[in-house]
C-alpha cells in the first residue's frame, strides 16, 4: 500500500470516528486539514481502504455508505428514522464459523428499527 497524506488522513478521521462517518463527512473534516482534497480522492481511498480490510464499510438502505473504524466482522443496528449507526457487540452472539461445511469469508449482519431516540422524540418512550 502506498502511504500518501490523503491516504493516512482519511484513514485516521475513520478510525478515531465512533459515528460511522459517511464519504461526505470524511470530506468536510478532511477539508479542515487539507483544503484542496476533493471528495473524489476521499471516495477512492476509502473504497481502497475498505476493500483492503483497513476498515469497514456499511451498506445502508439509502445506499450512502457508512465507514466503520472496527474492521472486524460485527453486527450493527441501523435507525430508518434518522440512519444513525451502532455496534452491536455486547451481548449479540451468532456462530458463523461454519455454515453447512461451507467455507464463511465474510458476513454482515444490521437490524432495522427505530432508535431510543427517535422513540423519545415521537413519545413513543
Amino acid at each position: 500500500m502506498r502511504k500518501t497524506r490523503q491516504k493516512e488522513l482519511i484513514f485516521n478521521i475513520v478510525d478515531n470516528s465512533y459515528n460511522h462517518p459517511t464519504a461526505n463527512d470524511v470530506y468536510v473534516k478532511c477539508q479542515q486539514e487539507l483544503p484542496e482534497i476533493s471528495l473524489a480522492t476521499v471516495y477512492r481511498n476509502l473504497n481502497f481502504l475498505a476493500d483492503n480490510g483497513l476498515i469497514k464499510r456499511i451498506k445502508m438502505p439509502d445506499n450512502i455508505d457508512r465507514f466503520d473504524n472496527r474492521h472486524y466482522d460485527h453486527p450493527h443496528f441501523i435507525c430508518v428514522k434518522c440512519a444513525s449507526v451502532m455496534d452491536l457487540e455486547d451481548g449479540f452472539s451468532f456462530d458463523v464459523d461454519s455454515l453447512n461445511s461451507n467455507k464463511i469469508l465474510d458476513y454482515e449482519i444490521n437490524v432495522r428499527g427505530i432508535c431510543e431516540k427517535c422513540l423519545k422524540k415521537e413519545g413513543e418512550i
